[in-house]
């Protein structure tokens, strides 16, 4: 094997290697030594720059000055004297919240008007939703204040900035919101939220603003509200928004429903514009001269528009006295609850619709604090029941002369019938005879009639009442998650008219009961009631009915609260047990008979009204005699 050998070169090599080495460290050496000093030379001319831009300050502080002079200029020639507004610290999108208990306002700053309400206590659609009902959001809602000045600028508050300042006074929220045209002239919005309450006080008033505004002629406002659903149903929900205001007389009133309704009320002391289950007022104790009102109805296609049911809006004045406006205002946002619009003694428990005359006096004194009553201690489903239950024992007395009426018209049908064909060609007989019959007989044709009237109010009543108890909403019973909405138990997949686009148990059982109920009376009516001359064949119509009516009450009700239509259902139910007992019990046909013919062997006084009713019947008949002489 051949040995390896020293090699010179590689010794030279190597040498050369090293060197090179040698070099290259010493110059990067180099390098970061004029790198440090680079960079002491640059950090020396910064600190120099910052020192110069420092003494610089005042200079730049003096040309921003210029330029908000500038600024003012300009906006002096859109705004006026108002112009002072945009340039404060808060003449920016901004808002203030005040809140208490029950709800939470947000005061924007352009505007200075409510911008967001959000009741606290309440959730949309249904019970177990996240989302709680906000009567404002997303500028759906404003109010504005149309201001001319004395160089004839138009400005509208809405789009100026106000200035808010929050405080506390005996533990009310006090919030001002001004719109300044300098230091000391301003036009001012105080809101006044007190603990637990839904109504908060509004002021409106200026100071100063009489060298500014032209004052010779009213400040014109105007409060729009796009009104955002809250419940299951739009279509029910929408029938009850309207617009409802007051007179100074007291006397209420309201806008009728539908596209493009209008009034022109004088005298206004309260708006309201109210939704289903909540409502928003705006009050004054100074009333309004005049105000237009518009209703607008959005929902085209309740399937497509689902957001907003209603549109309103008011236009109308504000006075200025002595050059000064001052005006003291209400704000109302909150539930359409009967006990607490009434408490406020502002005649607002009007607003809900209870119905007009014995129907309202009804409502009020009985159903509501009956049923609130009951609502106190026991749920509401089990309320309804008892409810329903009480005013049918208080009935029941009614009932029974309606059914013991019927019980005598039925026995004397027979004679009746002998009568009318006695007399068939000679009408006029016919009834002086018959009236006769009843006479002796002891029995007044129109007992039956006045019964069945008296109930009547009370069958409306439960109409008004049902839809407008709040109580009712998003409480369940049995299969009814809400007994203020329907109490669907199929969802349908296509629409059927008038029906709707699912199916409603209680309807079907109200139905049910009242055509049980129809077709156990209609035949003793028919029995009761003898055929007149002249008169439509009533047992062909009560045919009808008994099938009619179950079927129009199947197809209303099913988009209705399911509270009324489960009140109908007991109510049916209990009538048709009372009937029975009454029948079986109380009723006897061959008593009632014995009691008729001992009736006409007994001497009989003619009352005022048989006597008087007699007479015309005899004056008559001697008229219809000398015409067939005249013959």
């Amino acid at each position: 094997m051949e040995q390896k050998k020293f090699d010179f070169n590689s010794i030279i090599g190597f040498a050369l290697i090293f060197v090179i080495i040698l070099w290259m460290m010493y110059n990067n050496r180099q390098d970061e030594v004029k790198d440090q000093d680079k960079a002491k030379t640059e950090k020396a001319a910064e600190t120099k720059a910052k020192a110069e831009t420092t003494k610089e300050v005042p200079q730049t502080i003096a040309d921003t000055s210029v330029a908000d002079s500038v600024k003012i200029q300009k906006l002096q020639g859109t705004l006026g004297s108002f112009a002072y507004s945009a340039t404060l610290p808060s003449a920016k999108e901004n808002f203030t919240t005040i809140e208490n208990e029950l709800m939470v306002l947000k005061v924007a700053n352009r505007g200075g008007y409510i911008a967001e309400a959000t009741l606290k206590n309440y959730k949309k659609f249904d019970k177990n939703s996240k989302e709680l009902v906000e009567l404002i959001k997303k500028n759906n809602a404003s109010f504005n204040l149309q201001l001319l000045t004395k160089d004839n600028r138009v400005l509208n508050t809405k789009d100026l900035f106000f200035e808010p300042t929050l405080t506390t006074v005996d533990g009310n929220q006090v919030l001002s919101m001004k719109l300044k045209s300098s230091a000391n002239a301003y036009l001012e919005y105080k809101y006044v939220l007190k603990p637990k309450d839904y109504m908060l006080d509004f002021d409106i008033r200026s100071q100063g603003l009489n060298t500014a505004l032209n004052t010779s002629k009213p400040a014109d406002f105007q409060w729009d509200m796009k009104t955002y659903r809250n419940e299951k149903s739009i279509a029910y929900e929408n029938r009850y928004a309207e617009i409802v205001f007051e007179y100074e007389d007291g006397k209420d009133d309201y806008v009728g429903q539908g596209k493009d309704k209008e009034e022109t009320p004088e005298k206004v002391t309260y708006i309201a514009y109210k939704q289903h289950f909540f409502t928003s007022i705006l009050l004054t104790k100074t009333p309004f001269a005049s105000a237009k009102l518009k209703s607008n109805d959005l929902v085209n296609d309740e399937n497509i528009d689902t957001t907003f049911t209603k549109e309103f809006k008011t236009t109308s004045a504000l006075a200025f006295a002595n050059g000064e406006l001052d005006y003291k205002m209400n704000w109302y946002y909150g539930p359409s609850d009967y006990k607490i619009l009434n408490e406020y003694d502002r005649n607002l428990d009007e607003i809900i619709p209870l119905g007009w005359g014995i129907f309202g006096w009804i409502n009020k004194f009985i159903f509501v604090p009956l049923f609130g009553f009951l609502g106190t201690f026991m749920g509401l489903g089990i309320a309804i029941i008892v409810f329903t239950i009480l005013i049918k024992i208080a009935m029941s007395p009614i009932t029974f002369k309606s059914f013991l009426s019927q019980a005598k018209m039925k026995v004397l049908r027979p004679e009746i019938m002998e009568i009318g064909e006695k007399f068939k060609k000679d009408p006029m007989k016919k009834q002086q005879e018959t009236m006769k019959l009843y006479n002796k007989a002891g029995v007044n044709p129109m007992a039956g009639c006045i019964p069945a009237l008296i109930q009547i109010p009370f069958m409306y009543a439960s109409f008004q009442f049902f839809p407008s108890a709040i109580e009712l909403r998003q409480k369940g019973f049995l299969w009814a998650d809400d007994l203020s909405s329907f109490d669907e138990i199929v969802k349908l997949p296509f629409y059927i008219p008038v029906y709707g686009d699912h199916i409603s148990l209680f309807p079907i059982l109200a139905s049910i009961a009242i055509f049980f109920y129809m077709k156990m009376t209609s035949g003793d009516q028919m029995m009761a009631q003898p055929p007149q001359d002249g008169m439509p064949d009533m047992g062909k119509i009560m045919k009808i009915m008994i099938y009619l009516s179950p079927v129009m009450m199947l197809l209303f009700f099913n988009n209705y609260g399911s509270g009324l239509s489960l009140y109908n259902f007991i109510s049916n139910l209990i009538t048709i047990g009372i009937m029975l007992v009454i029948k079986k019990y109380f009723i006897n046909s061959d008593k009632i008979h014995a009691q008729i013919q001992e009736n006409k062997t007994k001497p009989k006084t003619e009352g005022k009204f048989q006597k008087k009713m007699r007479e015309m019947m005899e004056q008559a008949e001697e008229q219809k005699k000398l015409q067939n002489k005249k013959k």
